[in-house]
């Protein structure tokens, strides 16, 4: 009983720490807008990056992988000012949709204008057999 208590009392921090500022699109609806000019940011860690990611995506992650877990990244919103401005158009993934949540967020917060989630993440995009580059690319962002 005390862990479904912790459970909700979690999710109820995290349902009003986010707000109802962040949108959320599906894959499709994120592959139209990247179509119509919106550039993609996807924060995973490197590692997942290099196995396969949308073309044109800047990689600057969220998190980072360390010996004790995943830490964010201290420089994440440092990074992404020196990638985009405030104005862009940005759809922001991860692999499953929940860090990238948490990144658009961190950016609607920093007062990005135009920033969505994909729902569902890279996952999701593989799944519904969108196209993916399955090459090593330059990564962007330092720690």
């Amino acid at each position: 009983m005390k862990t479904l208590w912790i459970i909700f009392n979690f999710l109820l921090f995290l349902y009003s720490s986010l707000g109802s500022e962040v949108v959320t699109v599906d894959v499709h609806a994120a592959k139209e807008l990247l179509a119509s000019g919106h550039r993609y940011l996807d924060v995973r860690t490197e590692e997942e990056y290099k196995e396969g990611h949308l073309e044109n995506s800047w990689n600057i992650p969220y998190m980072f992988d360390t010996p004790e877990g995943r830490v964010k990244n201290p420089k994440f919103l440092e990074q992404v000012l020196s990638a985009y401005s405030k104005e862009d158009r940005l759809v922001v993934g991860c692999r499953s949709g929940v860090r990238s949540l948490y990144a658009t967020t961190d950016l609607l917060n920093a007062e990005f204008k135009n920033v969505c989630n994909m729902g569902g993440g890279y996952v999701e995009w593989v799944d519904k057999g969108l196209a993916v580059v399955k090459k090593p690319a330059v990564f962007k962002a330092e720690l």
